[in-house]
């Protein structure tokens, strides 16, 4: 496991009802039965709404994520290199939020 993983697993076991899970394959969290973080590529993705959507794309090397990689992104999920991992718990929290969480 990298430290990168680690950080994600850390991030996610400690919000509240948060449930490990997968989508489409990749290590998630969901909360109320809805995904909001994962990890793909050693690197930590969101589903973020406006504001933070915004921010987190600015970010150098952030993109849509795109688990496919046939360009068929998902336009709310910002995929956030590990280089920006100090913003990861910020975001994920955002993204709980986002999806009906706490």
């Amino acid at each position: 496991m990298t430290a990168e993983e680690a950080l994600y697993l850390a991030i996610g076991q400690a919000l509240p009802d948060a449930e490990q899970s997968q989508l489409f394959g990749k290590p998630c969290f969901k909360t109320s039965g809805k995904a909001f973080i994962c990890f793909f590529q050693n690197e930590m993705v969101f589903k973020l709404p406006g504001d933070y959507h915004h921010e987190a794309l600015s970010f150098d090397g952030s993109h849509l994520f795109d688990p496919s990689g046939k360009s068929r992104p998902m336009r709310e999920w910002v995929q956030v290199p590990a280089a920006y991992q100090d913003q990861w718990p910020a975001y994920a929290q955002a993204a709980q939020q986002y999806v009906g969480g706490h």
